[in-house]
């Protein structure tokens, strides 16, 4: 089909949560930062609110340090619980592994070891066999325990899942890290809050994501066990994660956290994921082999119209040996969006 035949794209972008702007509440509060001076680096009220905010999440006298984004605060997080002889374990979808371009390994000194994943998970019986490394010099040692909430397949852990490899983790001298970039959406979707899913199963550091659920930039690690955050500030300094206007930061996640605009944002991106399921699981040459759990829905789509579909609206394959792509809204995506897109690639496919 000629693009010219092809009914306009959709104003949303359905390519990454990434993609969306800034939440108009966090827009304001960025502009209500701006007046006036304040200190550097996270010596200011705004500071002190966020940090106050996030401990009445957990309930829990938890410890916070800002960074400038995902990877960034990912490195951070794994660094303060990494010596370079030791090692990471998570699956080999993990962004840690996949898509931060060697940073934790470079910054950490570590190494990471990608394990098999069933449905994006980490499983007990894949990290099992690594534990019979420890005490052997001639082997990295496992020291790190990751996993990703939601996972990069778009699957959310359960309570108990996260408990029991906690307890593995624990029970063999490993802390447990989550990468949380979408952790919003894994708390609406399970309905469990941050205290029962992380801190009570016995999460020890959590990377707190903010961009993908409207935050214009910025993340925050939490040491879930505060001891462990001891040398957290000098490594964020080395690893160039320091914001200076730390404020712009604070002034994000006090947004965010108020009136739980948070769960708002991502409470509207799984629906509308569910939304573009709905609507494209019927569409000839569409096929969704899993209801999504989150923002993220999962499709298998002809090989050889991807490149036309992405033409015409951009978005990532996933996985090309299955004919696999990823579709994500946002908080941001609208209806229309969902319609258009759909109109669009029933077009493009017949």
């Amino acid at each position: 089909m000629s693009t010219a035949s092809l009914p306009p794209a959709p104003l949303g972008s359905f390519a990454s949560d990434n993609a969306a702007g800034v939440s108009p509440e966090v827009m304001e509060a960025l502009v209500a930062a701006n007046h006036g001076p304040a200190l550097a680096y996270g010596h200011d009220r705004w500071t002190d609110d966020a940090v106050a905010r996030i401990r009445d999440l957990f309930d829990a006298p938890v410890e916070v340090v800002m960074c400038w984004g995902g990877t960034g605060a990912n490195v951070v997080g794994l660094a303060t619980l990494l010596q370079p002889w030791q090692s990471v374990l998570c699956t080999d979808t993990a962004h840690i592994v996949v898509d931060e371009c060697g940073a934790p390994a470079r910054f950490t000194g570590s190494t990471i070891t990608p394990l098999p994943h069933v449905d994006g998970k980490l499983r007990p019986e894949a990290v099992v066999p690594f534990l019979d490394w420890l005490g052997t010099e001639h082997h990295p040692q496992p020291a790190v325990l990751s996993i990703s909430q939601s996972s990069e397949m778009g699957t959310v852990y359960s309570v108990d899942e996260i408990a029991e490899l906690c307890d593995l983790a624990h029970g063999a001298g490993l802390r447990v890290h989550v990468d949380g970039a979408r952790i919003a959406n894994a708390v609406v979707a399970s309905g469990a809050s941050l205290r029962s899913m992380l801190l009570e199963p016995g999460v020890d550091v959590l990377t707190f994501g903010l961009t993908k659920n409207g935050a214009m930039y910025g993340e925050a690690v939490v040491y879930l066990r505060p001891e462990l955050a001891a040398a957290a500030k000098f490594v964020r300094k080395q690893a160039g994660q320091l914001p200076s206007k730390a404020r712009f930061v604070a002034a994000q996640i006090s947004a965010l956290l108020t009136d739980d605009l948070w769960l708002r944002n991502a409470r509207h991106a799984n629906d509308q994921a569910q939304s573009l399921a709905r609507r494209l699981d019927g569409v000839a040459g569409v096929s969704v082999p899993r209801a999504p759990e989150v923002n993220a829905v999962f499709a298998e789509v002809p090989r050889d119209q991807i490149e036309a579909l992405q033409a015409w609206s951009f978005f990532w394959e996933w996985d090309l040996s299955a004919s696999l792509v990823r579709w994500m809204t946002s908080f941001a995506t609208t209806d229309d969006d969902i319609e258009r897109f759909a109109t669009g690639v029933a077009a493009i496919l017949g």
